[in-house]
Formats: structure tokens, C-alpha cells, sequence
């Protein structure tokens, strides 16, 4: 297990904010589905802050990020971020490691771990 997989998955079941570097840019993300696609770690973030190369809407957007490139991981202070409008099924992670879930009081809760 990398260190950066390893410091997602703390961040996820302590319910905490990350900030890290993937692809030329620092991004600050709620990781939501930890673990693997075909084999490779890889992980479904709220992206709600930070730089991108496609550009960030505002208020945040659904990522999934290959874990292999992601280093700086920081767990960070501040509020779960998540986007409850979403209307389909993830397909960024096939076998899953942690999950994340969203209370209805905005506060994220363990759903596989």
C-alpha cells in the first residue's frame, strides 16, 4: 500500500478533507470510494477547491483520481464536501476498500471499511 493510498484512507475514516498534488496541480477533495479499477488503486473525490487543468466548477465537482499519481497528501481541517445531485452509479473504483457515505446532516459516516 503507497503512502498516499494510505494517507487518503486515514483522511476517510477520520471524516477529513485532503489536500493533495496530482497532474500539475494541488487540489483540496473529500474522498469518497477508496480502492481499485482492473487492478490499480484508485479513488472518487468531491474536488471543492484547489487548481485543475479542466477547470473547477463552483461549489466542486466529482473526480476520480488514479492513485499512482497523486503525491503531498495532507490531511486538512474543515468541512465534509459532497454533491448529493449526482444520478449515477460510480464507476471509478470496481473493488472497494473504504467508502464514504453522506448523512442527511451533512456529516460523512463509514459505509465499508
Amino acid at each position: 500500500m503507497t503512502t498516499a493510498y494510505q494517507r487518503i484512507r486515514d483522511a476517510m475514516i477520520a471524516g477529513k478533507p485532503v489536500s493533495l498534488y496530482y497532474k500539475g496541480h494541488t487540489r483540496e477533495v473529500c474522498a469518497h470510494v477508496l480502492g481499485t479499477k482492473n487492478g490499480l488503486p484508485q479513488v472518487l473525490t468531491y474536488q471543492y477547491g484547489g487548481g485543475s487543468s479542466s477547470g473547477l466548477p463552483k461549489g466542486g465537482e466529482w473526480r476520480c483520481l488514479m492513485v499512482g499519481n497523486i503525491s503531498d497528501v495532507q490531511i486538512i481541517e474543515g468541512g465534509w464536501h459532497s454533491d448529493s445531485n449526482h444520478t449515477q452509479a460510480q464507476t471509478c473504483v470496481d473493488q472497494v476498500d473504504v467508502e464514504v457515505w453522506v448523512a442527511a446532516d451533512g456529516k460523512p459516516y463509514i459505509k465499508r471499511a
